[in-house]
This record gives C-alpha cells, sequence and structure tokens, in this order.
C-alpha cells in the first residue's frame, strides 16, 4: 500500500511539474507576443518614431528580402563562426591556465596581480593592439572573443578549483595518489557546475567580444550590419541584426545547457 501511495505522489508531482513547465512557456510566450504588438501599434500610431524604432512588419519584411537575396546568411555565419571559436577558444585556454595555476601554486601567486589587473581592465580598450597585431579580418573578432572570455574563466576556475572540499584531497593523499589523480578523481568533478556555469556566462561574452570586433574592422557580419545600418540611418537593419544575435544567442545557450545535462548525467552515472 504505501508503494502504491509513493507512486501516486511521485506520480502526482511529475503532472504538476508538467504543468507548470508549460503554464511558464505559455506565459512567456504570451509575453513576446504582446511586447512585439505594443511595438507594431506604437509604431503604426506613431507613438515611437516609425524611422528611429521600425516596427516588427518592416523588420520582418527585411528579414525576407535579406532571406530571399541570400545576402543575410553569409552575414550569419561569420559572425556564428567568430562566436564559436572565440567562445570554444576562450574557454579551453582558460581552464587550461587556470588547472596550471592550481597545479604549481607559486605561478598563482605571480600572477595573481596581473589577472586583477586585466580582469578590471575594459577589454574594449585592446581593440586597436588586437587590430594591429591580426590585422583588420576575422581574426581580430575571434582574437576579441578570447580576451573577453579568456580572464573571467581563468579566475572563477581556479576559485573553484581552491575551493575543493580539502577532505577529498586528503583522503586521495593518503592512498598516494598522484597530483594528476587527485585533480581527475576530486578536484576536477568537484568544479564540474562551476565550469559549466562559465559556460553559460561565456556564450554572451564573446558574442559581446566579436560584435565588438566586428564593430572595429569587419566588412562582414552582424556586427557590420549594425554599424552599416546607422552609417546609412537603416535602422531596421540594425534592430534585424540585434533580434537575429539574441535568437542565436539563445540558441547557443540552450545547446551549453543541452551539454551540461549530459555531462552531469554521465558523471552520476560514473559515480553510480
Amino acid at each position: 500500500m504505501n508503494q502504491v501511495k509513493l507512486q501516486a505522489l511521485h506520480n502526482s508531482y511529475v503532472q504538476r511539474k508538467k504543468r507548470q513547465k508549460r503554464t511558464v512557456f505559455f506565459v512567456q510566450f504570451l509575453l513576446l507576443i504582446l511586447f512585439f504588438g505594443l511595438w507594431e501599434i506604437a509604431s503604426r500610431l506613431q507613438w515611437i518614431d516609425p524611422l528611429l524604432f521600425s516596427s516588427p512588419s518592416t523588420i520582418a519584411q527585411l528579414l525576407i528580402d535579406k532571406i530571399n537575396d541570400q545576402s543575410l546568411f553569409s552575414h550569419l555565419l561569420v559572425t556564428v563562426t567568430e562566436t564559436f571559436f572565440g567562445f570554444t577558444l576562450g574557454t579551453l585556454l582558460g581552464l587550461f591556465v587556470a588547472a596550471l595555476l592550481w597545479w604549481y601554486p607559486m605561478l598563482e601567486k605571480i600572477f595573481d596581480p596581473y589577472l586583477v589587473t586585466l580582469n578590471a581592465m575594459p577589454k574594449i580598450a585592446l581593440g586597436p593592439i588586437i587590430i594591429v597585431i591580426f590585422g583588420t579580418g576575422m581574426l581580430s573578432a575571434v582574437a576579441m572573443g578570447i580576451v573577453i572570455c579568456i580572464i573571467v574563466t581563468i579566475i572563477v576556475i581556479y576559485t573553484a578549483f581552491e575551493e575543493v572540499d580539502g577532505n577529498y584531497v586528503k583522503v586521495l593523499r593518503t592512498f598516494q595518489a598522484t597530483k594528476w589523480q587527485i585533480f581527475k578523481e576530486a578536484v576536477f568533478p568537484s568544479s564540474l557546475p562551476v565550469i559549466i556555469s562559465t559556460l553559460k556566462v561565456n556564450v554572451g561574452l564573446a558574442w559581446v567580444g566579436v560584435i565588438v570586433g566586428e564593430f572595429f574592422v569587419s566588412k562582414s557580419g552582424l556586427g557590420y550590419l549594425i554599424v552599416y545600418g546607422f552609417q546609412v540611418f537603416n535602422f531596421s537593419l540594425v534592430l534585424l541584426s540585434i533580434l537575429i544575435i539574441m535568437v542565436v544567442a539563445v540558441v547557443m545557450y540552450g545547446l551549453v545547457g543541452y551539454g551540461e545535462r549530459l555531462l552531469l548525467k554521465k558523471f552520476q552515472k560514473d559515480e553510480g
């Protein structure tokens, strides 16, 4: 009887969570429709300046035109490629440096003030230097994405490595574990939630870095379209580019979240 009651309670909980999830999705969708609806009405009734703020219908028509003449896809591909490499390389390099600082504590003592200084400094200020080093091509935008991601990654992940429960490390040392085994079995798995959170943050940071990089140098990409739209007073193009950036960034964030679930499931399975 108790087993039947527990199963019924579990099924009730699952159903309640599903209803809650559907309700949240419905409200989110409703708010989105309401936002675009009010924007369209405000533009048509000229509550806002249609030249500056455009309207959803105008932006949608521009999107159709850009899809038909296939001019949008090349710009989108450039920015997504730059963002992917900026995000991936910035995160991997940051993770590697954080592991290196954990492995050699003396390095952390030496470089700590420099990391703090670089983290406090506006990364955009490095734009001209990056352009001089990498030129006016795609590499500069990728480098800007890496620069913005890497410092945050190093500081956050190294801190997570240092805050791992010392009892885990002591137990492994009792069994004569090597430093690599301690890192592999205790430090890295314990820091996994922080690493995944850093990945989610880096999605946004990589987009910021790449778009800023395209502002400076690019002749293609969504950042270039934003600058070009301002130059020719085509604010519909500016807003279209911004909306596309938002959509693709959300997709990338969702992919990171999906990877998080797979990774955590794998570690839980290994631990089991």
